[in-house]
Parts: C-alpha cells; structure tokens; sequence
C-alpha cells in the first residue's frame, strides 16, 4: 500500500489548492514544500516590525478562488478577510502629472473622459468588451483543462459565445489598446499592465488587453498580506486532513514504467503514493526530478524549447512617515513605445533602464497592520533582467536600491529617501535561490501566443501516468486566481482518471 493516495510538491497557491480539494474529496495528501513557508509568490515576511508581500500585491478576478473555497464546503468571505481597493491605480506620468482611476467602471470612464472625451466613449465600447469576455473565459475558459488541442476543441463547442474573441490571440496587446484609445496619457496609464503577463505592450498576447479593465470588476488585499490566501486554502486542507511539511526538498520522482510510484526526499526518505501533483517549476519538474531518461525525446526537446518568463527586481523598503501617495498602488508610467524600447534595448541585453518605471505598492495604506504604528511599507516593482551585462546583482544591489531611492524620492515619493528604516532588495536571482525558480521567472514560461492554454505543458502530464501539474506552469497560467484555477483543474482530473 502506498503511503499516501496523492502527494503535492510545492506549497504555491496551486499546490494548496489542488492537495487541499484532493483532501477535501477523501484522500489521503501529502504536501511537501522546500523552503520554511507556505506560497511561493504569494507570501509575506516580516523584518522589523515591517511586512513586505514577497511577489503578488493584490487579487482580482477572484471566481477561481471563490470556486475553491465553494468545492472544499466553505466560502471565500468565511475565510479571508478581503479589503476593497479604491482607487485602482494613482497614474504618475512621464511628464510629472497624475490622476485616480477610481475602482468603479463608470468611475474611471469619468476619469478618462476628463483627459479625453473621444477615449470615454471608447472605454464604453472597450469595458463592454472585455465585461463579455470575462463572463464567458472564466468559467469555459479558465477553470476548464486546456492541456490539448481536444480541450480547447470542447471548450469551443461547450462554449461557442468565446470565438466571438478569437481576434484578440492574432493581435498584440498594444495593438488592442491602441485601437481603442488615442490620447497619449490614456495609453500611457494602461501600458503597464502588460507586464502582468510578462511581457512588453508590442509582444503580449491581445487577450491581456482585459487587464485594464479586469481590475474594475473588483480589486482586494487580504488583510494581513498576500500571504492570507494560501494560508487559508491550507487551513481548509489541514481540516481534511491534508498533512502538510515544510523544509522538505523533492529531489525525485520515483518512475516505474511510466507511471509515477512516489517521491525521494534531498535526505534519502522515500514516500510513495500514486499520484503526486506538482506546483514547481515544469522544466525542473521534469528535466530534473522526472529526469530525462523517462521521457520521450519530443518531450524532452519540447520542455527545453520553452523561454523563461520575465522576473522583476522588487523593493522592500519600511519608512517612519506617511509617504506622499494617494492610492494602494501607484502607476509609475511611461509610453508603450518606452516599454517596448525597454525589453529590446535593455532587458534581452542585460542592462538596467536609466529611468525607473513601475509599481509603488503602499499596503499599509489599506491595511495599518504591514507596519508599526505611524510607519509604512512599501513594495516597489521595477524592472530589470536576471542577468546583468555589467556586474552581477549580489555585487550590485545596493547601489541600483541607493539609485532607485534616490530617484523616486526626487520624483514620485518626495522624502523617501530622509525617511528608509529598513530596506531590503529582492533580486531575480534572490528569487531562484529562494524559492528555486529557474531565473526568477515568477511567470514560469513566457505568456506568449505558443506558450498558452494547450501549448503549455498539460495539467495531466503526457509522459508520466499518475503525474499533475498545478501553477504558473500549466494552464491557465500564473497570477494568484489563475494557478488557484490550476489547482481546481488538477483536482477535477485526477478524480477522473485516478479513481
């Protein structure tokens, strides 16, 4: 007898999710994390008396995790303490100006139309848009298995009202909002967001024009950090019996004739079971723990032939005054074009930007609790390769966090700099030592157009029986709903096809 039905590598919001169903429904879980916490990319820490959230910032489109909490006999508002943020977004341009996009849809079209009336009547046109496509992916779409071309196939046909959004695949994301939108400002303050997906404005897949609108529909911060959310959905997996253990590193999977017998703990313990879910990284997941021995060479080449997703420095910094920032997050924009000229003439060739665009996330501004009191902490979101053409960023780190500082404090953030009592710099290479992602790639695999849905590597592996990926490297892909998603996808497959 196995010791286990199922054991779940990877303590992410995926693997939460997915170990905590499987438990839910009766079985026997094991799930094993490598590091001292739970979440991957959706985690908190504390250094000081200052809590920083380690990689995603808020939630939106949170069906998916609503549907998780739903399938395990609970519900979201039971378990997480969600706060509503608004405004979306403070824009900081690159001429200096600013301006709130309140949370509302009708809001923000007010707030479009003062910068352009000809745009807010396009934001109509564009929210009614993306409003269609929301209702129809999120179900058909996102919380349904796409690992093959026969998915998608029948999600098609289950779902006929999608193809209407064909178009947006074959167009990219600068394409959409440029169509729509024609004042410089408007465009600056929804170029941005197409790093969400990983990518520049010009290369990100049409589709991921719903950002700028998805955040409408409803945009929360857990109170107490990102961290709530996997914790949560353990909570509910530990009830059911989950057995969850941390500093616990797989090294391999142990493969008898094709079909998965367990796993080998980095110390030599062996544990067995019959199924065993995966929330890490696929190319480690299969290059190393599978290894490559037991897989077919087009699997082989097909897992070597995906390109890492971009990572992002981050900036952790605990200040003793209430920065100048009006919103939960501030917009730090600059033009698609100066995005675009970003990825191909610093990002691809190492170097960092001369100028610092990004993300300024101030969650005490929505939850006190991150900070002491009368202090705040702040997450701030740049941009720059894993891999540095000049120096390296262990030898660099402290000077680009001093130069970082030095410019916000005389742009974006007044005083910041008279003002630092803690300050701590995540690096892309931190990242893959922490939470060992190849590179830092918090996306797992570029969201291009080939690397989506069932060109991604398959929910229910193809090559290994009895073997199931969850996260940001399988379908749907990553952001914190989507890999709960995946989770709800692993989940539903191996009741299927693993009795």
């Amino acid at each position: 007898m196995p010791d286990y039905d199922a054991i779940v590598i990877g303590a992410g919001c995926g693997g939460v999710t997915a170990g905590s169903l499987l438990a839910a429904g009766g079985r026997s879980v094991l799930l094993l994390e490598q590091s001292g916490e739970i979440g991957g990319c959706c985690s908190t820490f504390e250094r000081d008396g200052y809590r920083f959230d380690a990689g995603a910032t808020l939630l939106e489109l949170i069906d998916p995790i609503e549907r998780a909490f739903e399938m395990m006999g609970t519900t979201l508002a039971s378990e997480l303490d969600l706060l509503t943020i608004d405004p979306v977004y403070n824009v900081v341009l690159d001429d200096g100006s600013s301006f709130g996009s309140p949370l509302s849809v009708e809001g923000a079209g007010e707030a479009i139309s003062r910068l352009s009336a000809e745009d807010g009547k396009s934001w109509k046109r564009f929210s009614a848009l993306f409003d269609d496509f929301l209702d129809k992916a999120l179900e058909g779409f996102f919380l349904r298995p796409g690992g093959t071309m026969g998915d998608l196939m029948r999600i098609g046909m289950e779902n006929p009202g999608l193809m209407k959004f064909a178009p947006l695949f074959a167009r990219s994301y600068r394409d959409v909002i440029e169509k729509f939108f024609k004042d410089r400002a408007v465009r600056q303050s929804m170029a941005y967001q197409a790093f969400y997906c990983g990518l520049p404005p010009g290369l990100a897949p049409g589709l991921f024009a719903m950002f700028p609108y998805s955040e409408h529909r409803g945009l929360f911060y857990p109170r107490g950090g990102m961290i709530e959310v996997p914790a949560a959905l353990a909570r509910c997996g530990r009830k059911a019996g989950m057995v969850v253990e941390l500093n616990k590193r797989v090294e391999k999977l142990m493969i008898d004739g094709g079909r998965v017998r367990g796993v080998r703990l980095a110390d030599g313990t062996e544990i067995t079971a019959d199924v065993v879910v995966s929330d890490i990284h696929a190319k480690t997941l299969y290059l190393d723990m599978v290894g490559e021995e037991n897989l077919p060479w087009l699997a082989r080449s097909g897992i070597k032939s995906y390109p890492l997703s971009a990572s992002a420095p981050v900036l952790h910094v605990g200040v003793d005054y209430t920065p100048p920032l009006s919103a939960h997050h501030t917009l730090l924009a600059v033009p698609m074009e100066a995005l675009d000229d970003y990825w191909w003439n610093y990002h691809v060739k190492g170097l960092m930007p001369d100028s610092i665009s990004g993300l300024v996330c101030c969650p005490t501004l929505s939850d006190p609790s991150m900070a002491p009191e009368g202090h705040h902490s702040l997450d701030i979101i740049l941009a720059g390769p894993y891999g540095l053409k000049d120096g390296d960023w262990d030898k660099e780190k402290h000077r680009l966090a001093e130069r970082a500082i030095e410019h916000l404090s005389k742009t974006s953030i007044p005083g910041l700099k008279d003002h630092v009592q803690m300050l701590e710099f995540s690096t892309p290479l931190d990242f893959e030592r922490r939470l060992l992602i190849p590179e830092g790639a918090f996306l797992a695999f570029e969201m291009n157009i080939l690397a989506l849905a069932a060109f991604r590597p398959s929910a229910r592996s193809r090559s290994i029986k009895g073997l199931y990926l969850t996260g940001s490297s399988t379908h749907p892909g990553g952001g914190v709903p989507t890999t709960v998603a995946s989770g709800v996808i692993a989940s539903r497959l191996i009741d299927r096809y693993e009795g």
